[in-house]
């Protein structure tokens, strides 16, 4: 009896050792959190932006301007004068500041970044740009003027430095940052949100980015290097525009060269019900499939995408993000079609593109178009038969216009004899045959006669 009690006193006295120990070393976090995180993450985050001050009286050129258009979260078009640039247009870099792609290769957080500048911009009473000397200065491309950006949202606040912000926002990563004008106060955020874990030093993923095996890039991207992902899994957004055969044409707008990229998303018979509605012009979709090169139409198409109605969101499936959307029906001329030049700058580089080349698979408009000759296809047995070839001019250009089977309100084929001669309007797809670029053209409602 005097052995148990023995053994039971030595149990209780082991038991509350534990206990007191266990109470030192408690830090006083919640059960099943990490002590560093609730540290961090109560820890005060400094307002850098706050403290550093537009100096109007420094041997900087200051500038205030106007948004022309939002390229991604470093890169901004803004309105100013000719003295400064003879088109009107600066083409603005931020400086000490690098934010993730959004529109060409999409990367994580760059869709935040680039919408964390807009909502500031787009917001602000006043915009002032200011150089980091006594010069503008042109960034590696030599089409682009680095610039600092400052804001204020409204006459009686203060102005607010955006590239600052951006990088104090973990929303940027560095660039030169040390070696500027506000180096010291830009590495001060920077490193303060790399402590703090914020956006891209989180190690968290991004809400808005798709962690398929799919390369994430945006139309433009992909026309610029079509080259380059044939045989590649790509995924994209874009509206869709037009539905021809089995499959769509889509088209999504650049601010940057303001015009739209498109291509042509091949279905096959792999899709029915809620996968064909996802389809439905109008839609603003994301899309995910194989880039290919069909030698029979002499272009590149998308093929291989899929629905799941199971699994509505598995990341390779087709996705509804938005409706209510309309065809571009972008207006062009017969000297920009076929003349037009586009530079366009992604990762330091500028390329120059014929601009029907990028404009391919898209919607236009075209005016004033004189009607010349008329070749129809006339053989029977092709899915053709009664489409035409109507040869144009408009301002001295030819250009070439190609119908599906038009047929009127009777379901008969509308032939040469309604437009030989005439002057008309066309809507179309910009299209490409044995290496002509043409507007093609699908119903008759989509041209008008003078």
């Amino acid at each position: 009896m005097k052995k148990n009690l023995k053994i039971l006193l030595i149990s209780f006295l082991v038991c509350l050792s534990v206990v007191n120990l266990g109470g030192c070393l408690n830090t006083g976090s919640p059960a099943g959190e990490n002590p560093a995180e609730t540290s961090e993450a109560s820890a005060e985050m400094r307002d850098y932006a706050s403290e550093l001050t537009l100096d109007m009286d420094s041997e900087s050129i200051k500038e205030t301007v106007t948004v022309k258009s939002y390229v991604d979260g470093d890169t901004v078009h803004f309105n100013v004068p000719e003295t400064i640039d003879e088109t009107g247009v600066l083409k603005a870099r931020f400086l000490a500041v690098n934010t993730p792609e959004s529109t060409g290769k999409i990367e994580e957080y760059g869709k935040a970044a680039s919408e964390y500048t807009r909502e500031k911009l787009s917001s602000a009473s006043s915009i002032i740009i200011e150089s980091d000397d006594e010069h503008w200065n042109l960034d590696s491309t030599g089409g682009r003027y680095l610039v600092w950006v400052w804001y204020r949202q409204d006459d009686s606040a203060p102005y607010r430095n955006l590239n600052l912000e951006l990088l104090q926002n973990g929303l940027a990563a560095a660039s030169s940052t040390a070696s500027n004008r506000y180096g010291e106060v830009c590495m001060a955020a920077l490193n303060q949100a790399r402590d703090m874990k914020l956006k891209l030093y989180s190690g968290q993923p991004d809400p808005d980015f798709f962690y398929g095996d799919a390369i994430e890039l945006s139309l433009k991207e992909l026309r610029c290097h079509i080259e380059d992902y044939v045989g590649s899994k790509v995924a994209f957004t874009g509206i869709v525009s037009k539905h021809s055969g089995n499959g769509v044409y889509i088209e999504a707008y650049d601010e940057e060269t303001e015009m739209y990229n498109g291509i042509y998303v091949y279905y096959g018979f792999n899709l029915s019900g809620a996968g064909l509605d996802i389809l439905t012009p109008g839609n603003e979709v994301r899309i995910v499939g194989t880039l290919s090169y069909y030698e029979g139409n002499d272009s590149y198409q998308i093929s291989g995408v899929s629905y799941r109605a199971a699994k509505p969101d598995d990341p390779d499936n087709l996705q509804k993000l938005s409706d209510g959307h309309e065809a571009a029906y972008l207006p062009v001329t017969s000297d920009t079609l076929y003349n037009g030049k586009v530079s366009v700058e992604a990762e330091g580089e500028v390329m120059e593109f014929d601009f029907a080349e990028l404009a391919k698979d898209t919607t236009v408009s075209m005016e004033n178009l004189r009607v010349n000759s008329i070749r129809t296809t006339t053989n029977k047995d092709s899915s053709s038969y009664g489409a035409m070839t109507l040869k144009c001019e408009s301002d001295g250009i030819p250009v070439t216009i190609r119908t599906e089977v038009l047929r009127d309100d009777n379901n008969k084929i509308i032939g040469e004899d309604v437009y030989s001669g005439k002057t008309i309007d066309v809507k179309g797809i910009v299209d490409c045959y044995k290496g002509e670029y043409q507007i093609k053209v699908f119903s008759p409602n989509d041209i008008t006669i003078k």
